[in-house]
């Protein structure tokens, strides 16, 4: 098997806040990334899922080098871009790019598809000539279903799907070798999440991209990714192969997600509901659970749970799981 082309190890990410006022303040201190670690090969896509706060963009923008890390090492074709200096850093993310979850919000209103597109151009090769940014800019727009002829509109005058095309666009244009999707459908309808991941599935497979595609519905990234990695609270539960993952999960939090997932059928759907099991909310990340983190909303708790760490483990079947049952639990769908 070929050499990964990103490799994460034990990656970490803390933020620092403080309450009270002068005299009686207090800091505490949130992870909101502890200790990821995974690998990505080219044309290969981890989908990354979980609940809202799991640490997935977080993870992503550390990744990317957006927010340094404060453990960890992030290594790109063998490189440590984590000791890089911010200049070094920017010449790299030509080969690292982000699509965003908002694609209206993350296009600039007063600048027409053309420029937006063309930005990255400008920015890494400032004496390119015009003809050769228009034309890129318009192959470009080709590539990802847009007509070239609306080079010059804005984006107040394109759909929120035509909106996220842009801003593939716009990631694509450097030709980099990474993309990471940072829940690039979940402001749309669902019939045009639809389209939208079948392009990205095309690009890739066009272009020879490694992605990472975030979200936080496990239907979702089933028809993009090979591999899935399951998060809860800044920690990986889970990364499995899609085929298991989806047959058999090994980790009480994964079955909780996919039991979410929705139904078209309004029986099945009221069934799920009725048998979904998990339930309250999320702990508050600066009161994090002894233990294994899930224990307080987790059926199949023991007393080894509220005490001991689970570390994430190799099963025999090749599949990672952070959880001290996952022999013994048959969690099949």
């Amino acid at each position: 098997m070929s050499k990964p082309v990103l490799r994460v190890q034990d990656l970490a990410v803390t933020f620092t806040s403080f309450t009270g006022g002068w005299l009686h303040r207090k800091e505490r201190t949130l992870r909101a990334v502890d200790g990821i670690s995974f690998e990505l090969h080219a044309g290969e896509t981890l989908g990354i899922v979980g609940e809202s706060g799991s640490g997935k963009s977080t993870l992503a923008r550390a990744i990317l080098g957006l927010i340094r890390p404060s453990r960890g090492r992030v290594q790109w074709m063998g490189e440590d871009l984590t000791g890089l200096e911010e200049e070094d850093l920017r010449q790299k993310r030509k080969q690292l790019q982000i699509v965003f979850q908002d694609p209206i919000a993350s296009l600039n209103p007063r600048m027409t598809a053309g420029d937006i597109i063309a930005e990255p151009l400008w920015t890494f090769y400032p004496n390119m000539e015009r003809l050769q940014v228009d034309e890129r800019t318009r192959g470009m727009m080709k590539m990802v279903g847009l007509l070239p002829n609306q080079i010059n509109r804005y984006p107040h005058e394109f759909s929120g799907g035509q909106c996220q095309r842009i801003g593939i666009a716009r990631s694509l244009v450097l030709n980099p070798r990474l993309l990471i999707c940072d829940e690039p459908v979940s402001a749309l309808d669902v019939s045009i999440q639809a389209q939208i991941i079948n392009l990205m599935k095309g690009l890739q497979k066009k272009l020879g991209l490694a992605l990472i595609f975030i979200a936080h519905d496990l239907s979702v990234v089933r028809h993009i990714s090979d591999r899935v990695m399951v998060m809860y609270m800044g920690q990986a539960m889970e990364v499995s192969a899609k085929t298991a993952m989806y047959r058999r999960p090994l980790h009480p939090y994964s079955n909780a997600l996919m039991k979410s997932v929705a139904v078209p059928d309004p029986k099945l759907a009221r069934a799920a509901r009725q048998e979904s099991w998990l339930t309250g909310d999320m702990p508050s990340p600066y009161q994090r659970p002894q233990g294994c983190i899930f224990h307080t909303r987790c059926p199949y708790r023991v007393k080894r749970c509220e005490a001991d760490v689970p570390a994430l483990r190799r099963m025999e079947s090749g599949d990672w799981v952070a959880c001290h049952r996952a022999e013994d639990l048959d969690l099949a769908i």
